[in-house]
């Protein structure tokens, strides 16, 4: 990647990671090209994303010409991330769906019971965070929204089925139709160095049923027959939905893999915050990104605020720039 990429250039490249649509990706390639510093270090990746935003163009015409339009699946964003499950037939997706949320998707013991992408909202402390069960991954059947919905998420979560001999198959023919396309899984959310079209998506690695006859043997076939395709330093975690076993501990790991931090807002009259409702921003997150999940205006109009948390002084006066922290209170004053 070229060197001294700009604050703009990285939030346009990390939209487009996210892009669930052709038309999202060219808006975001074409943002990312006029923001990319001009220098001889940047000339390939300059070159690659004039020629990715002239395929995407010829590509949209042929669709509009033939009448076709672009696949994809709108679940609105909610919480403070969201983590879409993946996996084979009959892993325990909507059982873990239904676990960790407030949601009842079918849960059936014989395959493709969800048939179409399912949200719930996973209770962590005084936050929420979105969990979308998705239909199974096999070698004849990947819905093409998919693509969107795994690139949109902030998390992946791929669960593997250690209840069954045909579970350690199915997580590698999840892993080969992932690789086929230019929708990957990692350890950490990214786009590919040599292939900016290439978008990898932060992953958990769940292992479901540990409760069940051979679990454990299973488990171990699974690192000696398909460790080499796993994604390097995948965090595992070993659970059982039926049974409750390592949920907790997983749901604070989906919530620390999302790396946001909590904060809380008032008004110039109030006393205290309203610490029932936290906003949540990105690690490295400002007071001005506070603003925006507000309001636009609110954000536009911004002049100082005053902070009260551990690394400032109650009532710190600050700038629109300040990085906010984990558990802050923010008074915005325009």
């Amino acid at each position: 990647m070229a060197a001294n990429l700009t604050p703009q250039y990285l939030k346009a490249e990390e939209e487009y990671r996210r892009a669930a649509t052709p038309e999202e990706e060219l808006r975001w390639l074409e943002v990312m090209l006029r923001e990319i510093p001009k220098h001889k270090s940047s000339e390939k990746l300059q070159s690659d994303l004039k020629s990715k935003i002239s395929r995407l163009k010829k590509e949209s015409a042929a669709q509009r010409a033939a009448g076709k339009r672009g696949h994809s699946t709108r679940i609105p964003l909610q919480g403070a991330g969201t983590a879409v499950l993946l996996g084979g037939p009959n892993a325990g997706k909507s059982a873990l769906l239904a676990a960790l949320t407030h949601a009842h998707p079918e849960v059936a013991p014989y395959p493709f019971t969800t048939r179409q992408p399912a949200p719930g909202m996973m209770p962590y402390e005084d936050v929420f965070v979105q969990l979308i069960d998705t239909p199974p991954i096999t070698p004849d059947f990947f819905e093409p929204a998919m693509h969107g919905l795994i690139r949109g998420a902030d998390l992946a979560l791929l669960v593997v089925d250690l209840g069954s001999d045909d579970g350690i198959e199915q997580c590698q023919d999840v892993l080969n139709r992932l690789g086929e396309t230019k929708t990957r899984l990692a350890r950490t959310s990214h786009l590919d160095e040599n292939d900016v079209g290439i978008s990898y998506t932060a992953t958990l690695l769940v292992l479901n049923k540990i409760d069940a006859d051979g679990a454990a043997e299973r488990l171990e076939l699974l690192h000696e027959l398909v460790g080499d395709d796993l994604p390097a330093e995948l965090p595992e975690h070993v659970v059982s939905a039926e049974q409750t076993t390592g949920l907790e501990e997983l749901r604070r790991a989906i919530y620390t893999a999302l790396d946001v931090v909590r904060v809380y807002t008032k008004t110039p009259n109030q006393k205290a915050s309203d610490h029932d409702r936290p906003y949540t921003v990105r690690r490295g997150g400002t007071v001005h990104d506070v603003a925006e999940l507000i309001h636009n205006d609110l954000a536009a109009k911004l002049k100082f605020a005053r902070i009260w948390g551990s690394a400032v002084h109650d009532g710190t006066v600050v700038k629109a720039d300040h990085v906010v922290a984990d558990g802050d209170i923010v008074e915005l004053h325009e």
